[in-house]
């Protein structure tokens, strides 16, 4: 079983995905689709604007999107074909529109939507994410609860890699405790504490604004942050999606029960390749990789 893989926010970088793009012109369909619903240039955004710039939630997050679709998008120009689709944080967006799920004009509604009301919760909290390293996730969990503040586990991305978020200073003192005990502690550049309490009234303004969107069962099987498993009730998405911003992503839960489930390739669609080497450091016996440039679309291919 083959999984398409879509990478989160915290990603991107400027001119990404770009060279895929002039390699493959009928896919300026999805930057002039997003720019339309977004209201500005998405292209000139991602080819032209500083790092600091493009980090902004309200285009980091329609600029890795797309950059995502276009990388899958020119691997399916050249033949290639998937089973499953699954992404982390905001990549399970690009996933919902690989799968069929969302139209691409309403994967950009959805994302416009989306990133407007996390920016706007996250200039009301002072929140802060930072990726632990070598240490298991219940001692991450446990130095958490016994930190004075508001820090708690927001993704689960490996068996030896936590993200914590929550209150800057929570988080800063909950560092310096795993740092104490050996751990790498590396402050990610977002604007706030996702998936956790913090982002809740962007989960209350997303909610009511994603009410009319039309969604459709996927096409192939699609795994879940939430659940950490295979979705397969679709019938309340604007529920399972508010819910989904101030939840722990379960990414390692959902790794192990696509190999349950059978999986053994996993592509990874979208900037850097984060997920990528998530994959093989969780997983043993799988293909891993990425495409995010001409160059990698090659050894995807090959």
């Amino acid at each position: 079983m083959t999984v398409s893989l879509f990478s989160g926010q915290g990603s991107q970088y400027p001119g990404m995905g770009l060279d895929l793009l002039a390699a493959h012109p009928a896919l300026a369909v999805i930057y002039d689709t997003a720019s339309s619903i977004l209201g500005f240039d998405l292209k000139e955004i991602i080819q032209n604007s500083e790092a600091e710039t493009l980090s902004r939630t309200i285009y980091a997050q329609p600029a890795i999107m797309a950059t995502s679709l276009c990388c899958l998008g020119a691997a399916k120009e050249q033949g290639y074909t998937f089973d499953a689709v699954a992404g982390h944080s905001l990549g399970e967006y690009a996933a919902m529109v690989a799968a069929g799920m969302l139209s691409l004009e309403d994967g950009f509604r959805v994302i416009k939507a989306r990133s407007e009301a996390m920016d706007a919760a996250a200039q009301q909290a002072d929140g802060a994410m930072c990726a632990i390293m070598k240490l298991k996730p219940e001692e991450v969990e446990n130095i958490c609860a016994a930190t004075e503040g508001y820090v708690v586990p927001a993704n689960y991305n490996s068996s030896v890699q936590t993200v914590i978020a929550g209150d800057k200073a929570a988080v800063e003192a909950a560092a310096a405790v795993c740092k104490e005990k050996k751990a790498r502690a590396i402050p990610l550049a977002v604007a706030s504490a996702f998936h956790t309490k913090l982002m809740q009234p962007a989960a209350d303004a997303f909610y009511e604004a994603i009410q009319g969107v039309s969604f459709q069962k996927p096409q192939v099987r699609f795994y879940s942050n939430v659940l950490g498993t295979e979705l397969t009730d679709f019938s309340d998405m604007p529920t399972l999606l508010a819910k989904h911003i101030v939840s722990p992503v379960r990414f390692t839960q959902e790794l192990a029960q696509m190999q349950a489930d059978g999986a053994d390739t996993f592509i990874e669609f979208g900037p850097k390749a984060v997920l990528t080497g998530l994959v093989k450091k969780t997983l043993k016996d799988v293909t891993a990789k990425n495409c995010e440039s001409v160059d990698t679309l090659k050894e995807v291919m090959a």
